[in-house]
């Protein structure tokens, strides 16, 4: 008996089983065929949702994008947290469900366009520029950041950090990664105008990663 779903839910169930095959056998040598066989459906229910593969590993990235930024947003949204707090938080990740996240930026440095690694860069400043101006302008109304210009500061921030730091881009060796991780803290705090060394625990995370 054939089980009827939702779109929402049929067009997860693609994404669930997509993200695995290319976890396990790598993009590149997955099939629409495969994702079919996966998700147990028929090739015309398969492009009723999605045109490509490429577009089911779009689609998933953007996912991964969506869920970040909203864990993003609930960080910042707690009335509770001090700036310092709040930023500490989203950056180093804490409120996500990061589930198949590193394996599948993996696979997308691995997919041959550019354009689908650069609109994932792209969307993910765009969708959280705002997310954490509202932050640095809490740190400035308590006194702990000092800069005229929240918004491009952020944006300055999230380009450098977003692009330079995307081994998918830059053949980075790790010693590489570690110096630029920590100028990446001291232009935080400089940029920011924050007490030096609040942003230390920016170079532990790529320490030895």
């Amino acid at each position: 008996m054939r089980v009827m779903k939702n779109p929402d839910e049929r067009r997860n169930d693609i994404l669930d089983a997509a993200e695995m095959l290319f976890i396990s056998k790598g993009y590149a040598k997955t099939t629409v065929n495969d994702i079919l066989q996966a998700v147990g459906i028929a090739k015309g229910t398969f492009y009723h949702y999605f045109q490509s593969k490429e577009e089911v590993m779009n689609a998933s990235v953007m996912r991964f994008i969506n869920k970040g930024v909203a864990a993003a947003r609930r960080i910042a949204e707690d009335s509770s947290l001090h700036a310092h707090e709040k930023l500490y938080r989203i950056i180093t990740g804490q409120g996500q469900d990061r589930g198949n996240k590193t394996e599948m930026i993996e696979q997308l440095h691995h997919v041959h366009n550019i354009e689908m690694h650069q609109k994932s860069l792209v969307e993910t400043i765009i969708r959280l520029s705002p997310i954490l101006t509202d932050v640095v302008e809490q740190g400035i109304n308590e006194g702990v950041f000092q800069t005229p210009a929240p918004k491009e500061v952020v944006e300055f921030l999230l380009v450098s950090s977003q692009f330079l730091m995307d081994r998918g881009i830059f053949q980075w060796s790790q010693e590489e990664i570690e110096q630029k991780a920590r100028a990446f803290a001291y232009v935080m705090e400089t940029t920011l105008g924050a007490e030096a060394g609040s942003f230390s625990y920016i170079s532990e995370m790529y320490a030895n990663d």
